[in-house]
């Protein structure tokens, strides 16, 4: 029974990806065009963005322009690294990690991008002392509304900053430490007993995902009001469809192929095929997002208007030399 139901599949869904020069000879002219056309999209949104960084470099004022620089590059670099992933599908485990790395850093730099929106550290603990944040948001805790509010003192600001920094620190080494284990056969995303080392570092990766995207969600709640008048509700808009199209989405293709709810098709085994259709996916979905993240981003604000609570307590400071200090709060 087993004998004739494996003679009825081809060989081709059951070996690993193909190489380039197959997809190229498997090619007809609706291939060609599309792939010619998802090509031109992804290199059209590198384009763009280089063009937007010389713009910022000019027009922006440090430190601000690095991370708005950062920011503005997801969407382009995970559009980059799907085309190379598209062309060449035996590299799609370089380019997941490329741009999965990079967009870990992503994470990291849209907090810093809301605390230099505010003015900077200094000025964001003047514009906050003595006021409370609320923490119970998503991911973590938008069901515990119950949780306390906290004090804005540097020591909550550096919880923060660490809170996303140790997953664009950790994916980075954990990405790399995937690769080594998979040329070495023990890494395999499709492979889901305990002893398979993916098994171990992806529910641990999810755990610092959740940390991260939890501090990035307390400091957007609590600033956004604040911060609307540099357009800061889309621009975190942008980065949450990026990142629900670059984790989620891929997540949710890559189990209808281990499935088999996505069929074979040769040169593709179904594993390839949904990682294929993933790819090309993103590059029009990144192509658009640069698109909408360029409109946002490409231009010049004014300074946010004064803070009556950071003017009292300017006065304060030039009448009584006994004025708390907020800079020591901890």
């Amino acid at each position: 029974m087993e004998e004739a139901l494996n003679s009825t599949v081809h060989p081709t869904c059951l070996q690993e990806n193909p190489l380039a020069v197959d997809i190229i000879k498997q090619l007809d002219v609706f291939g060609v065009a599309l792939y010619s056309m998802l090509t031109l999209m992804s290199a059209m949104s590198l384009l763009l963005y280089l063009e937007e960084c010389v713009f910022i470099y000019r027009k922006v004022p440090s430190p601000k322009k690095t991370t708005i620089m950062w920011v503005n590059g997801a969407a382009p670099v995970i559009a980059t690294m799907a085309c190379f992933g598209m062309w060449i599908p035996r590299a799609t485990m370089f380019t997941d990690m490329a741009s999965n790395s990079y967009f870990a850093v992503v994470v990291y730099k849209v907090l810093i991008l809301l605390i230099e929106e505010s003015g900077g550290s200094e000025t964001f603990l003047k514009r906050n002392y003595k006021k409370t944040f609320k923490i119970s948001t998503g991911p973590c805790c938008c069901c515990c509304p119950c949780l306390p509010r906290v004090l804005v003192t540097r020591r909550m600001l550096f919880l923060l900053k660490l809170g996303a920094l140790q997953y664009a620190i950790l994916k980075t080494l954990l990405s790399i430490l995937s690769i080594i284990l998979w040329t070495n056969g023990n890494f395999d995303i499709s492979d889901l007993e305990i002893t398979n080392t993916a098994s171990w570092i992806n529910p641990f990766l999810g755990v610092l995902t959740i940390i991260s995207l939890w501090s990035v969600a307390i400091m957007f709640m609590n600033t956004c009001n604040t911060l609307r008048s540099v357009r800061i509700i889309p621009k975190y808009a942008m980065y949450q469809l990026v990142l629900v199209l670059s984790q989620l989405q891929t997540a949710i293709i890559n189990v209808l192929a281990l499935d088999g709810t996505i069929a074979c098709s040769p040169p593709f085994s179904s594993r390839a095929r949904g990682t294929m259709l993933s790819q090309q996916l993103m590059i029009v979905e990144m192509f658009i997002i640069t698109l909408v993240t360029r409109a946002l981003y490409r231009r010049t604000y004014d300074p946010l208007p004064s803070d009556p609570h950071e003017t009292d307590n300017d006065q304060n400071t030039n009448i009584s030399p006994q004025a708390p200090q907020w800079e020591h709060a901890a």
